[in-house]
């Protein structure tokens, strides 16, 4: 009973099997490979435009390379509040981005709204020389709160951010499992909508370390090779991430593992719901949040089962709060069973 998070899960058996194959031979490192053109190549055809795309191991160098491409050190990279580069990067993108600044806004579950990010950008607070400057937007697709962003609410916040100067980057970690809730293509949720540059991850996928940063205007990508390479982020043995990418993008294996990541999230809600246990916010990923008592959460812990306690912060008003009540979050996988669902339910609704 392992819903601590969709990393923890193995590789997806599809990616192993394309590991093995490649680890045959001598093959030139650095990304001078068959497989690093293929997967380049898979990428482009994805998101139906001709991408300049680099391969990196880790959500975290993803991210904070992505937004550094676009934010001077003066600069200012605006997010949710709760965004994962906010909360659970130990200051990488400011590092990596020689002490730009993150600004965190409001924003009900999980989202940041139009109004919020107009008002923000249009606030006397910004510019040189004693202000920093806003540079970049950054989205995560899906939400702390497990919550996606729609294509319509996208080209919203992004018609304003460019509005004002600022690119648009996407933290797509769990972008497989939002593009197959809403049934949408790559390049509607994405470019089209009004994004930038896309930190594409695979990792929490199926794969065992592969993410990849896309810019949508390859113009955009100038010099980002050197950036990457600086950054100690370009492998040696670049075939092995390639690969993964590769694998994870053929015969639509990334949708595949995100629809049964999100079939057993709705398994769990739905039960949940059924035992008086209803999610806090609404579930439209792979991930479930729900108020539960301390003795339950202590019960389950002790029968074997993992998963995160979180802070109660920016609760929606309908949440029923009690004063042993415990915030948790429930992430499902590519791996995650019925069993385990259901086995994770009897204990949690037993009175």
């Amino acid at each position: 009973m392992n819903f601590a998070s969709d990393n923890t899960a193995g590789v997806a058996p599809d990616i192993m099997t394309a590991l093995a194959k490649a680890n045959e031979g001598f093959v030139l490192g650095y990304g001078n490979d068959a497989w690093t053109r293929r997967a380049e190549q898979r990428i482009a055809e994805v998101f139906n435009r001709d991408v300049a795309s680099f391969l990196v191991t880790t959500g975290t160098a993803c991210n904070s390379l992505a937004i550094a491409n676009f934010t001077p050190p003066w600069g200012a990279v605006l997010c949710h509040e709760n965004a994962h580069i906010v909360t659970d990067e130990c200051g990488a993108p400011e590092f990596f981005g020689n002490g730009i600044k993150l600004v965190g806004l409001p924003g009900d579950n999980g989202k940041i709204a139009a109004g919020v990010l107009k008002a923000a950008l249009e606030k006397p607070q910004w510019g040189a020389p004693h202000h920093v400057v806003p540079s970049v937007l950054s989205l995560s697709q899906a939400s702390e709160a497990g919550t996606i962003y729609r294509p319509a609410e996208i080209r919203e916040l992004a018609v304003i951010a460019h509005a004002h100067g600022l690119a648009v980057n996407m933290d797509g970690a769990r972008l497989a499992n939002a593009l197959a809730r809403m049934n949408a293509p790559a390049d509607e949720a994405t470019w089209k909508a009004g994004v930038d540059v896309l930190s594409f991850g695979a990792t929490k996928g199926g794969a065992m370390a592969a993410e990849a940063i896309v810019f949508f205007d390859k113009e955009r990508a100038a010099g980002f090779d050197r950036r990457r390479k600086r950054g100690g982020h370009l492998l040696s043995k670049h075939r092995f991430v390639a690969v993964q990418m590769e694998a994870y993008l053929t015969d639509d294996l990334w949708l595949r593992v995100a629809r049964h990541a999100n079939a057993m999230a709705d398994r769990l809600s739905d039960k949940l719901s059924a035992a008086g246990i209803a999610p806090v916010w609404p579930v439209e990923a792979n991930e479930v949040f729900a108020l539960i008592s301390r003795a339950t959460c202590d019960i389950l812990k002790a029968k074997g089962a993992a998963f995160y306690e979180r802070l109660p912060d920016n609760l929606p008003a309908s949440a029923a709060v009690k004063p042993d009540s415990v915030l948790v979050r429930m992430v499902t996988s590519f791996a995650t069973t019925t069993a385990e669902v259901d086995a994770f339910v009897a204990i949690a609704s037993a009175r």
